[in-house]
């Protein structure tokens, strides 16, 4: 009598067999066209903020590019009082304490706007959001990355929610504004994030524009 062939063994090795995939084509990464410098200048000057475009900084966990003016009268009344920027949170988490609120620095930056510079508008809007609370921000991304029903199906309608602005770097980093940011939001009063935010960029600004700090 012929031996009956074992049936599991077969099925498990045909089914390994057949559940072998093929190799997938790799898909190259989407990069930036230029510096993410030259990017944010460019941007900024489409979106008519003028400014002077600090250099990309990490503040509150997140990679951005600030458009920002010194408050020169402001500056000048700090250096007479011998304080220059303050960047220690604890410390500027005081100056909004009803105590101690009318003894605090005035905010010695105008900020702008803030740009959020990434190869996917999911890391720019993870960047931008948190600063458009408080005034104009928006994203710029190589174009390839708009090019897609992901961006059309989600990126653009946070965006028109969060009110932020998009502008595209095409491959010969040509700018071109996609969308326009909006003011119709909500935006916070004063706070602790913005007073740190602000000192930070005031830094930022004394450091580019190299005027004096605080007075010997």
């Amino acid at each position: 009598m012929a031996a009956t062939p074992n049936m599991e063994s077969s099925t498990v090795a045909g089914g390994a067999k057949r559940s072998r995939s093929l190799p997938s084509r790799v898909v190259p990464p989407i990069e930036l066209p230029a510096s993410v410098g030259e990017l944010s200048r460019k941007a900024a000057a489409l979106l008519g903020w003028n400014g002077i475009v600090l250099p990309e900084t990490t503040v509150l966990g997140r990679k951005i590019c600030v458009v920002a003016r010194l408050r020169t009268d402001v500056h000048a009344e700090r250096i007479a009082m011998g304080m220059g920027p303050v960047v220690d949170r604890a410390t500027v988490d005081t100056w909004t304490w009803p105590e101690l609120a009318a003894t605090a620095p005035a905010p010695a930056a105008e900020i702008i706007g803030v740009l959020a510079v990434a190869r996917h508008w999911r890391t720019a809007m993870a960047s931008a959001v948190p600063f458009a609370r408080y005034g104009e921000a928006a994203m710029v991304l190589p174009s390839p990355a708009v090019l897609t029903e992901d961006y059309v199906g989600n990126c653009l309608p946070r965006a028109r929610a969060y009110g932020l602005g998009i502008v595209t770097a095409d491959p010969n980093a040509v700018a071109d504004l996609d969308l326009e940011g909006h003011n119709e939001r909500m935006l916070l009063d004063e706070d602790p994030v913005s007073r740190l935010v602000n000192e930070i960029v005031y830094d930022q600004l004394l450091r580019e524009t190299e005027l004096p700090a605080e007075v010997d």
